[in-house]
């Protein structure tokens, strides 16, 4: 019985996992920001698109390459350690993620305190 003491009807409820899923390519920032020694950096993905999540210092240079595959389209996310390709812990200062896909990219900054 309801609150109002009429009977509750069940119902069929339809969901269409289209509704569910991202409607455009997105690359949040990473939480925790500043970090010491893990964030998560989270980015969504419309449809299966080929994926590079690259890590970058403040000079350009190519830190670590944390993603370079073909991703489905859904809600992602990575856990990076603050240390380089050869497993080394890198400096505290400005790093960058970047998120390239043939139809998206985007940059954020990230500062990581040792």
């Amino acid at each position: 019985m309801g609150l109002d003491g009429d009977p509750i009807e069940s119902g069929q409820v339809q969901i269409d996992l289209q509704d569910l899923m991202p409607k455009q390519f997105t690359l949040h920032q990473n939480y925790p920001n500043p970090f010491n020694p893990n964030t998560t950096i989270r980015f969504e993905l419309p449809k299966t698109s080929k994926v590079y999540l690259v890590i970058y210092d403040i000079l350009g240079r190519e830190a670590t390459r944390l993603k370079q595959e073909e991703l489905g389209a859904g809600y992602h996310q990575v856990l990076w350690d603050g240390r380089d390709q050869a497993g080394r812990d890198l400096a505290s200062g400005i790093y960058f993620a970047r998120l390239v896909t043939p139809e998206y990219s985007k940059t954020m900054k990230m500062l990581l305190l040792k």
